[in-house]
């Protein structure tokens, strides 16, 4: 009697190949700018969205290798520009991994920026040190030469990818794929079905470590996954 052959199954082996790239942002002066409190009210209200994500998640990034000051521009102006600490540390608060929109995220500033003025009118025509130019960035794609089809070639590109290719597919993806989630675990979720290693890559921290050390965590916990 003869038995057909059977092909083995690889291991951890993904739906669809994962592309590791990164990013550059070019970046640009937008219409608003404030002076005052008020003026600073106005234009969070009126900025780009692109404006809003500039001075919060890429503002994170920069906060990532210089490891001081706020994490948030919006929060060191209201700091350094205006002497207001009490509303710099609410501003500095907002945690952007809640938040699956821009516009969800900006509410929540002209939220905090109200409130603060609305309790002190004194400060309303306040003149701060600095003026404060909202800006934004133009994000341009960049492949890197990194693919994984297999959670071993992911670990792989992992290890040689640079930080910035993390910020874009760990932190900047949040917002874009319009998912409390990031690139990496949508595709161990959605792909390799590993809910597990998925969620646990949700759970890391994006304020009080490095990139290096958000990178080498997302490591290890991949490659518990290989075991």
């Amino acid at each position: 009697m003869t038995t057909s052959a059977v092909t083995p199954v690889r291991p951890h082996t993904a739906v669809k190949a994962f592309y590791f790239n990164t990013s550059a942002h070019l970046l640009r002066v937008t219409p608003q700018k404030a002076t005052t409190l008020v003026e600073f009210l106005g234009a969070l209200r009126e900025c780009p969205e692109g404006s809003i994500f500039q001075h919060t998640f890429r503002t994170l990034q920069e906060h990532h290798f210089i490891r001081e000051g706020f994490s948030n521009d919006f929060a060191e102006w209201a700091s350094s520009a205006c002497n207001e600490p009490s509303l710099a540390e609410a501003l500095a608060s907002v945690d952007v991994r809640e938040f699956t929109s821009v516009a969800e995220l900006r509410e929540r500033f002209v939220q905090i920026v109200g409130e603060f003025v609305n309790r002190n009118p004194t400060v309303q025509s306040r003149q701060a040190r600095e003026t404060f130019y909202f800006c934004a960035s133009d994000i341009v794609v960049i492949p890197t030469q990194y693919v994984a089809r297999t959670l071993r070639e992911f670990a792989e590109g992992l290890r040689h990818v640079s930080v910035h290719s993390i910020q874009h597919h760990f932190i900047e993806a949040r917002l874009r794929i319009k998912l409390m989630s990031n690139d990496f675990s949508q595709w161990l979720l959605e792909d390799l079905g590993l809910p597990e290693a998925a969620r646990q890559l949700n759970r890391i921290d994006i304020y009080t470590v490095t990139l290096d050390d958000v990178k080498n965590q997302i490591i290890r916990i991949v490659e518990r996954a290989l075991v």
